[in-house]
């Protein structure tokens, strides 16, 4: 596969349109992508995918496909339908109210690649920056925990 960059645009104004009158009041995922854009690119994965060979889907949005996968607690097939379905996923993802989306393997084979080219910690920090310099994180503090279901186990 071969990673043919694109550009992150916008929002498609059909799906800015429809996501806006679906949720008034707005939604987790529609604050996400006014307030933190697109949280990946493309160049961050160059080092993934072959210069020529079919060209493969969009990294930066499988990325942020498989972090909603993660919250959601989905299955790759579920994620791939969310894809295909969810308004508010099709304006996270910057994509058409028409897209089809893409196949549920496509989704392991990507976490796959990031694994194997040890790029994992690289998302997770690129997150963590993008959050802190929005005042999303708070500062550290003290935690109290129950351990006692720990300590019983």
């Amino acid at each position: 596969m071969s990673l043919r960059p694109t550009v992150s645009a916008d929002v498609p104004t059909s799906t800015a349109t429809v996501a806006r009158a679906a949720f008034p009041q707005g939604n987790a995922y529609l604050h996400l992508r006014d307030r933190l854009g697109t949280i990946f690119s493309d160049a961050q994965f160059a080092p993934l995918f072959a210069p020529c060979g079919q060209p493969a889907e969009c990294p930066w949005r499988l990325a942020l496909v498989s972090l909603l996968q993660f919250a959601e607690n989905l299955s790759d097939r579920r994620a791939a339908d969310a894809v295909r379905s969810r308004i508010d996923w099709k304006y996270l993802l910057g994509l058409e109210l028409t897209d089809p989306g893409f196949d549920a393997s496509v989704l392991s084979e990507f976490r796959g690649r990031v694994v194997a080219g040890g790029l994992e910690e690289q998302l997770l920090d690129t997150l963590l920056v993008l959050c802190r310099e929005h005042k999303l994180l708070g500062a550290r503090g003290r935690q109290r925990t129950d351990s006692t279901h720990v300590l019983g186990a």
